[in-house]
């Protein structure tokens, strides 16, 4: 007889997730992409639960109670009759919280991903993916955070959500508008009303197409157009004073098109990959003091890169 013997589980897990954002214009609640702004989470088992943090919003990332990082993995176990192992985390975010950039997704994402690797569940990325939907309500920035680049999603009568992943042609570099204050989704979706015309739900189907081929093929050109939406937008620009602002820039030099990042504030500025990021940065910040505007502009990108893991 040959003796077997179990590899030791890895007792520790890093785990990387991008920034996202959704919508984008007329794909409401339908699709998101990520981009390079990070959430690193470093998990290791220990005696009793503990989180330091560093970064952005690191006094949000570092308190322990209500943290939703730690009640995601809790509930997930719970939920699977697993054991529930104290952690030490260690937490590095880029991300801004509560400004439309897909935080709680990405924080969502990392305690399912812990919940599976320390409680050893088999869960596929479908599985991972929608249980983290159904905690956001929606899959679209789930699918993005986990995936990379542009995500197209919906949910799914079997709870793992539709997925199609597509990765944008060409460079996609974007200016990010982020105000101090921040807005919750629930405030957000008060603002829409219940029904919409005709017109503009054909605009917004027209537009969604448009704007997943301007991705696909790489044409620029489309996103000026493409990226206009009646569905959300106009109902939240009096909640997210940047998005009017901005949009009168939409069409100048440098400038290929803006949308509100997920349910704002922030609103995400596609720039000419051809034209000086710097240059075009000065000029949006120079508009935006002249109304009385003074917003953090961060540039970053489209990111091809998903969720990545580390054991050790």
């Amino acid at each position: 007889m040959t003796n077997r013997t179990k590899k030791p589980h890895p007792q520790s897990l890093e785990i990387i997730l991008p920034a996202t954002s959704a919508n984008l214009g007329p794909a409401f609640d339908a699709a998101a992409l990520a981009f390079s702004m990070f959430l690193k989470v470093r998990a290791k088992l220990a005696g009793e639960f503990s989180v330091t943090a560093r970064g952005r919003d690191r006094d949000i990332c570092g308190r322990i109670e209500d943290h939703l990082i730690l009640t995601t993995y809790r509930e997930v176990l719970r939920s699977e009759g697993k054991l529930e192992q104290p952690l030490a985390l260690r937490i590095e975010n880029e991300i801004p919280i509560g400004k439309g950039c897909g935080s709680s997704a990405a924080a969502r994402l990392a305690g399912i991903a812990l919940a599976v690797h320390f409680g050893r569940l088999r869960w596929s990325d479908r599985k991972i993916v929608g249980e983290a939907a159904r905690r956001e309500h929606h899959p679209d920035n789930a699918a993005a955070a986990w995936m990379g680049g542009l995500a197209v999603a919906r949910a799914s009568a079997s709870g793992e959500p539709q997925i199609a992943h597509v990765t944008p042609r060409g460079k996609w570099p974007l200016l990010l508008a982020v105000p101090e204050e921040s807005l919750s989704t629930e405030a957000a979706r008060r603002v829409l009303p219940d029904q919409y015309s005709r017109a503009d739900a054909v605009l917004n189907i027209q537009n969604s197409m448009l704007l997943l081929a301007a991705f696909l093929e790489g044409r620029k050109e489309l996103l000026a157009d493409a990226l206009e939406d009646r569905i959300h937008q106009p109902y939240r620009a009096a909640l997210c004073p940047l998005l009017p602002a901005v949009q009168k820039l939409k069409g100048t030099r440098g400038i290929l098109g803006t949308a509100l990042s997920g349910a704002g504030p922030s609103v995400l500025i596609f720039l000419d990959p051809k034209a000086s990021p710097f240059r075009v940065r000065a000029r949006v910040r120079d508009h935006l003091r002249s109304l009385g505007l003074h917003p953090e502009l961060i540039h970053t990108a489209i990111t091809r890169r998903g969720a990545k893991q580390r054991t050790r």
